[in-house]
């Protein structure tokens, strides 16, 4: 039996997980889809102060808490900056990374430094008290608006992610009219033989849209198959 700790991307909570979390349950695993401080059903613990730091901290807190170790740290977009983190903080309690269609962020990266300009008109869309970026329009009416500081400080990492033992990263092929964000680290990771790449036919939103492709790379990784753990 294998733990997963998954963590959402910008705006949304452990609930954009829920198709991938009863698929997991139902293999026998444990999981823990988590919401992050000031998004989501956390939206009252929203001020200006919440920051990466504190989102790291969500995730070490829920480890050393529920005394998880050998765990199997799953981000989604914005998530890999949490799951990055908090894997450096606490490396004794993990034991894989998986990013799916998600920024992996290097020693002094911030969300900001890894995306496109094009998302930093979105970033700066903040609502009325200044320190949080909007929901964008199509997104599930759940989502809440996303401590902006999170997005621009930068991280601090001591070690790197070969201490882990497998690292994993889904690529998301479908985003309409224009390239993924994440194509330039797809594209870098898959040419690296110590990451294992995936690329699904599916919308940004990988959870949503294809939770049984996603369920086979995680049960892999639990229990990887004779030969597996090369990119693909």
């Amino acid at each position: 039996m294998a733990t997963f700790v998954l963590v959402p991307g910008m705006c949304h909570g452990g609930w954009s997980y829920r198709p991938l979390t009863e698929r997991l349950r139902r293999h026998g695993h444990e999981v823990y889809p988590l919401t992050l401080t000031g998004v989501g059903e956390r939206a009252h613990l929203l001020d200006a102060g919440v920051n990466l730091e504190t989102h790291i901290t969500d995730v070490t807190a829920v480890l050393e808490a529920e005394e998880i170790e050998d765990a199997v740290l799953v981000g989604h977009s914005y998530g890999g900056m949490v799951v990055t983190g908090a894997a450096d903080r606490v490396p004794d309690r993990v034991d894989s990374l998986v990013y799916l269609d998600a920024v992996v962020p290097q020693d002094g990266d911030s969300c900001w430094d890894l995306v496109p300009d094009q998302e930093h008109e979105w970033y700066l869309d903040v609502t009325e008290a200044g320190y949080a970026t909007r929901p964008l329009p199509f997104f599930d009416p759940r989502t809440t608006p996303h401590p902006l500081a999170s997005l621009l400080q930068p991280i601090r990492l001591a070690g790197d992610l070969s201490r882990f033992r497998r690292r994993d990263y889904v690529y998301a092929t479908e985003w309409g009219d224009r390239e993924s964000p994440f194509t330039p680290v797809y594209r870098r990771l898959s040419e690296d033989p110590s990451w294992t790449t995936h690329a699904l036919t599916a919308r940004h939103n990988l959870m949503r849209d294809a939770p049984d492709d996603l369920l086979k790379i995680l049960l892999d990784i639990a229990h990887p198959a004779p030969g597996s753990g090369t990119p693909v």
